[in-house]
């Protein structure tokens, strides 16, 4: 059996906040990271705030988005109706206090740089308008996962979304049955198998470059399979 030690254990899911009721703790500047994080991937989440002091910053973040808050320390009965609960403090025994409520009340919990104490972890999100990539080090560098995003940010073409809203197109307007649709789609995205090797900046150059024209390739032949199956 594969050592878990050495190896990333963490099941990804993309998770729908909108249908989910989430605490956030805190009212300072780790508070202010995480609040950035959630609207800025999931704008529609249901978020509570509970802090004994609230920055300006996130209060003027708060107020603009209608997040209800409550401006004094957390209390047990801030969990009920919870799912997921984000601790944003720094105070390490009160993080840990609250983390322990947390796993008694059964609410999943992350708890601001400590690892240890998390059910759960943010991880670093690379987004292309429907395409969304989240990347964990299973929280052993939060910095290395930042630099991976930037590379995957410069690398993955804007072009991406025109790319998959084609396919959807292309997928609704198949025949045939489910294995059919299946090869039919794999036939038509094998332009972006390109296998490559580590090699130089000239060499991985070329790579996007052929990312870019396989995109631009389905795009077109996109348009044309829509067209002979309508």
């Amino acid at each position: 059996m594969t050592d878990l030690q050495a190896t990333n254990p963490l099941f990804p899911i993309f998770v729908k906040l909108h249908n989910l009721n989430l605490l956030l703790v805190g009212g300072g500047y780790v508070a202010l990271e995480k609040l950035g994080a959630l609207l800025a991937n999931s704008p529609q989440a249901n978020i509570k705030l509970v802090a004994q002091e609230i920055s300006a910053d996130v209060l003027n973040i708060l107020q603009l988005h209608n997040i209800p808050y409550t401006e004094r320390a957390f209390e047990p009965g801030d969990l009920n109706g919870m799912d997921l609960a984000i601790v944003a403090i720094n105070d390490s025994d009160i993080s840990s206090r609250i983390a322990s409520i947390c796993k008694e009340k059964r609410v999943l919990t992350n708890v601001a740089d400590k690892p240890d104490l998390c059910d759960f972890y943010l991880g670093s999100i690379v987004q292309k308008g429907n395409l969304k990539i989240a990347i964990s080090t299973n929280g052993k560098s939060p910095t290395i996962a930042k630099r991976i995003k930037e590379v995957l940010n410069e690398t993955i073409p804007d072009e991406m979304d025109d790319l998959l809203n084609n396919m959807q197109r292309i997928r609704d307007g198949l025949k045939g049955d489910f294995n059919d649709k299946v090869k039919r789609l794999n036939d038509i995205t094998s332009v972006m198998s390109v296998k490559r090797k580590k090699t130089s900046a000239f060499r991985k150059l070329i790579y996007l470059l052929s990312f870019i024209i396989a995109i631009a390739f389905l795009i077109l032949a996109g348009y044309y399979i829509l067209l002979a199956v309508s």
